[in-house]
């Protein structure tokens, strides 16, 4: 069994002169949340082992068990996240007998049971994927990243996650119809309209829900690390300086390093004791 420990990081940012903590945790998650207070989190990020995955490390769960595991989890994630919060899941399917099991799908239905609002689904796009190919299918090259909350109003900084418009406002832009210049409705009868002209002379534009980054290769001391790129974009999308940052299956910390950067408060949960010593080890390097 392991013993829950709390190291509690004091980070002073040089270039923001801000005071942050960074709290890292040893301990099983479940247990750990129930000592966690109501409504005290902004943002839950994280990526939990998958089905079967990580057996090495994390001893692997039954994708017909993930379910069940996962439930009493997300109860207490529910509890602990404030009412305009947001809980970000990166999780991806497994192939059983040549199938494409169904436990996420079955994840999200009984996560709406429990109260949990599913807002969206982003979709990372791992651009540096290597190639692949099986009898049946080739490589994936995505994974999920479910958003959830507990209601439709939420906090959300959409300004903060723009995009240059990009070569496709020199073209589509220079001409504009007589259509463009008016809100003209949908042709599919989806009911949302558009002006075009009113993106003229406009350099940013808001990002689409298809996230596409590379897989992190510089962390060579885990079994599985998400691209800092990757929280660092819901954290600026869903937060602001000062909230506090939850990822309940830390890994070697990453989410603590960027929610640093960001100048946000952040809690950290590894239940493998090898693990929270490397997250500690790579906060105080990265926050020097």
């Amino acid at each position: 069994m392991v013993v829950t420990t709390i190291e509690k990081i004091n980070l002073f940012n040089q270039i923001t002169k801000t005071q942050v903590r960074a709290d890292v945790i040893l301990g099983d998650c479940l247990n750990v949340l129930k000592k966690l207070p109501d409504n005290s989190v902004d943002l839950i990020v994280t990526s939990p082992p998958y089905a079967d995955q990580r057996k090495s490390t994390y001893g692997g769960i039954n994708p017909d068990k993930y379910v069940e595991w996962f439930l009493p989890i997300s109860k207490e994630l529910l509890r602990v996240l404030k009412p305009k919060g947001t809980f970000v899941l990166n999780i991806k399917e497994k192939i059983v007998s040549g199938e494409r099991h169904t436990y996420v799908m079955e994840l999200i239905i009984e996560m709406r049971k429990q109260g949990w609002f599913w807002t969206e689904e982003f979709i990372w796009h791992k651009k540096n994927c290597f190639p692949g190919k099986w009898p049946n299918r080739f490589r994936d090259s995505w994974e999920r990243l479910l958003q959830f909350n507990k209601q439709k109003d939420f906090n959300m900084y959409q300004e903060e996650v723009m995009v240059p418009m990009g070569d496709w406002a020199k073209t589509r832009l220079k001409n504009l119809s007589e259509t463009d210049k008016r809100r003209d409705n949908s042709r599919v009868g989806s009911g949302f309209g558009k002006n075009v002209s009113k993106w003229v002379g406009r350099e940013l534009a808001y990002p689409t829900n298809v996230l596409v980054m590379a897989t992190e290769s510089s962390n060579k001391k885990h079994s599985a690390v998400f691209p800092k790129e990757l929280p660092s974009w819901f954290i600026k999308l869903f937060t602001k300086p000062g909230d506090v940052v939850l990822d309940p299956f830390l890994g070697s910390g990453t989410t603590s390093i960027v929610s640093f950067q960001a100048d946000r408060n952040s809690i950290g949960i590894e239940i493998d004791e090898q693990y929270h010593k490397l997250a500690i080890e790579n906060i105080n390097e990265y926050t020097k």
